[in-house]
């Protein structure tokens, strides 16, 4: 397959347009990394960091050198940053995709009647991505504007042309993200349908004609038939990419010796995208168990090998109505996977199922499915690909829960930024939980820059510490203006360092710049990197993210490491969504906890500003919102344990 590097990718949406990402001095990072570090570490480590950082920062010394090499860097590349951070955040990690890497998208609960239901919505949901396929491959994307803070500047649009286009391919020690190069060989024109864990290769262009609905879905239903009739029992392959990345890549390598198993790989790898058929899963639905499902397919025995994780969009339509995508998280962020599924559900929501036959295909070739050949130690590959999903599937402990007194309005009405005040509500969340503040991401986006990706809010600031000490510790008896007084504060601060990260000046990526300077230098890993405030500091125990939308559907992801959360949140108007994710094997986590704290500390924080802002009764309002709730419950599942 020819391929090219991401390296080569030029933000030819908005052009040199853009500005180029600016590189902070290393004074200012350093500064900023000692006050981001301090409350966090014990006074030794501290003290010990802070002559380090200083010594690093003296002048004519090691810092120096390495900030000239990526100032050096800047003045050659479109982003400095870019191939670092890549490698860094993804393609060097080695952990299994799902739950660990792979974010998803859960659509709302489909009412699928009966079996051809969710082969027609699975049709014009495919119509829908060839409609939005069209678009990017005219170029015809309307350019992003800035929301939020620093509004009305355009972003780099890049990461929508990967949405079809690249593949993660899985290697021993770094994985490579790789696009089809166009220009040598025709764009991929089938998608692979994923059923019964077997893969089938549906044609979406037949003799320069693009298929109609009716037509994907004649294709569809002998996809499902041809699925259940086969006699033998087929090797669930797609398990395999839900493995670490070290072991896929060797499994891919034992793979690839048969020339069978290369054509259906190659066929898989040069795809469009991924439609995942799934069986009824059996579990009772809600928006807690369709966001596991949607992260890893309820594992080997349920719709777990009915996957490719390998490829960036994966869509997932269930028997049961539990419908969603999942994403390879390499090639783009949260934003283009949310602008995507936004643009396909109003799509299907707008224009109506087209099912009447129009000029179409007259004989269509039956769909082709993919074959492998399995060698007995194939076999002993995918029997320890499945025991290690079915490890990942018992180990994540998933929470979605609808937070209803009170959205984004409520927060506005205070002269604060819904962003900043939830940041400070998770803070407050996991001091109540564990009795400390760690470290903290928020992803912030760069696409103010040419090939601009996300930076790291730190919001585990001291001001926030101070604020949900005066909030939780009983020692300290702070007035009520007192704690209105922190709470604004810790908003401000919030707000102050995430216009830092969204113009280029956080630190984490200025950072790792400097540390990966030092190493293509082949120098001895500068003290700094070495140093427990380091690796306290890239220990993320709290990942969080703002994921909003526009139609009803949420993000999940999972924690980043052993011991912490995942927490992406979608706040709307009148309530807030929070998948919050941890793993059952950490004794000190827990879903249900943390989410109770979190809604405990917005309450909180609620009746905090409608005491110091002069606004109703806290109590009142709260017994007022209850019986709303009561009122317009729906089966959704709003509220969660």
């Amino acid at each position: 397959m020819p391929i090219r590097n991401q390296e080569s990718f030029k933000d030819s949406a908005s052009g040199d347009a853009l500005p180029k990402l600016p590189l902070p001095s290393l004074s200012e990072t350093l500064d900023t990394y000692l006050r981001c570090m301090k409350h966090l570490l014990t006074e030794e480590q501290f003290n010990k960091t802070q002559n380090i950082v200083k010594q690093f920062g003296a002048p004519g010394g090691v810092g120096e050198l390495l900030q000239s090499k990526l100032v050096e860097r800047r003045e050659k590349k479109a982003n400095w940053v870019y191939d670092y951070w890549l490698n860094d955040m993804y393609l060097n990690n080695r952990l299994a995709l799902p739950v660990n890497s792979s974010p998803a998208m859960v659509f709302p609960q489909q009412n699928f009647k009966a079996p051809i239901d969710s082969l027609r919505f699975a049709a014009h949901l495919i119509s829908g991505v060839l409609e939005y396929k069209t678009l990017l491959d005219a170029r015809a994307l309307p350019v992003d504007y800035a929301r939020g803070q620093l509004s009305g500047k355009p972003l780099c649009m890049e990461q929508y042309y990967r949405l079809f286009t690249s593949y993660r391919l899985p290697g021993p020690d770094r994985d490579t993200l790789v696009a089809q190069e166009s220009s040598v060989m025709p764009e991929p024109e089938h998608i692979i349908v994923a059923c019964k864990n077997q893969f089938f290769v549906l044609d979406v262009v037949i003799n320069f004609r693009r298929l109609n609905e009716k037509d994907l879905l004649t294709q569809l239903e002998r996809i499902s038939k041809m699925a259940s009739s086969e006699d033998e029992p087929v090797p669930p392959i797609g398990l395999l990419t839900s493995d670490g990345r070290t072991e896929w890549a060797e499994a891919r390598s034992v793979l690839m010796r048969e020339s069978t198993n290369r054509d259906s790989l190659d066929m898989i790898e040069r795809c469009l995208c991924l439609v995942c058929l799934d069986d009824a899963s059996g579990s009772e639905q809600s928006d807690t168990t369709r966001a596991a499902m949607m992260l890893h397919g309820g594992g080997p025995s349920k719709n777990g090998g009915n996957r490719w994780y390998d490829k960036p969009m994966q869509f997932i339509v269930g028997a049961d109505g539990c419908c969603g995508v999942v994403c390879e998280h390499s090639p783009f962020e949260g934003i283009v996977l949310v602008q995507c599924s936004e643009y396909l559900l109003k799509y299907m929501i707008g224009s109506p199922s087209k099912l009447v036959r129009a000029a179409s295909v007259s004989e269509l070739p039956a769909p082709r499915r993919l074959r492998w050949k399995c060698s007995p130690e194939m076999q002993k590959l995918l029997t320890s690909s499945a025991d290690e999903l079915h490890r990942l599937v018992k180990n994540l402990d998933m929470n979605v829960h609808t937070f209803s007194d009170y959205g984004k309005e409520f927060i506005k009405k205070q002269k604060m930024s819904p962003d900043a005040y939830i940041q400070v509500a998770l803070q407050l969340a996991y001091y109540r939980c564990h009795g400390r503040a760690v470290s903290t991401y928020e992803s912030a986006s760069m696409r103010r820059f040419q090939q601009g990706r996300v930076d790291n809010i730190r919001s585990a600031t001291p001001e926030a510490l101070a604020f949900v000490r005066a909030m939780t510790d009983r020692k300290l008896t702070s007035r009520e203006m007192e704690k209105m007084e922190l709470l604004r504060c810790a908003i401000n601060v919030q707000t102050k360092y995430t216009v830092m990260a969204i113009t280029g000046m956080a630190i984490d990526n200025h950072l790792l710049g400097l540390r990966e300077a030092a190493r293509e230098m082949k120098m001895e890993k500068p003290e700094i990197f070495k140093d427990d405030a380091y690796l306290i500091s890239n220990h993320f125990i709290l990942s969080t993210s703002q994921v909003p939308t526009t139609v009803e559907m949420f993000c999940c992801y999972g924690p980043v490491v052993p011991d912490g959360y995942g927490a992406c949140y979608n706040p709307q108007s009148d309530h807030i969504i929070f998948s919050v994710s941890s793993f059952h094997e950490n004794p000190q986590t827990c879903s249900v906890k943390f989410v109770k704290c979190l809604v405990q500390g917005l309450q909180d924080m609620m009746d905090l500003c409608n005491r110091c802002n002069g606004g109703p009764d806290p109590a009142e309002q709260r017994r007022n919102n209850q019986t709303t709730e009561t009122k317009g419950k729906t089966s959704q599942d709003s509220t969660k344990s």
